[in-house]
């Protein structure tokens, strides 16, 4: 791994299709995208699952919005998605593992990621971003 490199890993308690169904569904994303304190809403939203279909997102917080835009380069359900950002370049790669006791691990690898998202902060908002999703994962489970 280089030094523009990222790597995220979290185990979620829910099965691989029900984590895939949240990374890919807009109802699902809207949820819980973005780190904690940003809002995601569904009509900012656009996924055209399949190599070479759109995907963005519109995050709005306190201190304003960032907008997302990529092509997806990689769709391999449930276990690959993956997508390139038009702003910059940078890769990111989901791989779902079943682990086969009703948990998923996710591995995320960002490459060519640019200097503000490396920082402490950006990626401790990241972390919490996986919480966010965590916290779905819980909910939905429940009900």
């Amino acid at each position: 791994m280089s030094g523009d490199e990222l790597v995220y890993r979290r185990v979620f308690k829910a099965h691989r299709d029900l984590v895939w169904r949240c990374l890919t569904e807009p109802a699902e994303l809207a949820q819980f995208w973005g780190p904690r304190g940003m809002i995601t809403p569904l009509d900012g939203i656009v996924v055209e699952l399949r190599p070479g279909g759109r995907f963005e997102t519109l995050m709005i917080g306190p201190g304003g919005s960032h907008r997302m835009v990529a092509t997806f380069t990689e769709v391999d359900p449930p276990s690959l998605l993956a997508w390139v950002e038009t702003a910059g370049g940078m890769h990111t790669t989901s791989t779902l593992t079943d682990l086969g006791d009703g948990t998923t691990e996710v591995v995320i690898h960002q490459r060519h990621v640019p200097d503000a998202p490396r920082e402490p902060e950006a990626r401790a908002g990241f972390a919490t971003s996986l919480d966010e999703l965590e916290e779905h994962l819980e909910r939905m489970e429940r009900s």
